[in-house]
């Protein structure tokens, strides 16, 4: 079983990832850096936060927002309590851009997730995985 679910982790992102660029020319870690920012309160997180709850580190968010910077769905700007700090904040371009990949997105992990979940409780299924992201 450990295996297999190595091989699950390491492959779902990555057939995830290729049909979102190919369908969206949008990669994953851009989608979910937005899909980050549209939870957050006001559509905004400081940097660091960011990188954390996208799994990244901060070199990784911080090229990862330059770009959706330069596509106008990200602005970085100074942080109101940290003036050394900065938080990343979502624009309406990049919320519109969000709402536009999302079926991608969710086909994809219909396919290569639901789709092979035939006849198993998803709301078990749900409730675990949620322990898992939320243990320490």
């Amino acid at each position: 079983m450990l295996r297999a679910l190595g091989r699950v982790m390491s492959r779902l992102a990555r057939v995830v990832d290729a049909d979102m660029v190919r369908e969206q020319h949008l990669p994953l870690s851009e989608y979910m850096t937005l899909q980050v920012l549209s939870e957050a309160p006001g559509r905004q997180m400081r940097m660091n936060a960011l990188a954390t709850a996208c799994n990244l580190s901060f070199s990784g968010i911080s090229r990862i927002v330059q770009r959706l910077e330069s596509l106008g769905f990200v602005q970085r700007v100074r942080c109101v309590e940290d003036a050394r700090g900065f938080n990343a904040v979502l624009t309406d371009a990049g919320l519109l851009r969000l709402q536009q990949a999302w079926p991608s997105n969710l086909a994809s992990v219909r396919r290569h997730v639901f789709a092979h979940l035939d006849g198993i409780d998803l709301t078990q299924v749900r409730r675990a995985l949620e322990r898992i992201a939320d243990a320490d």
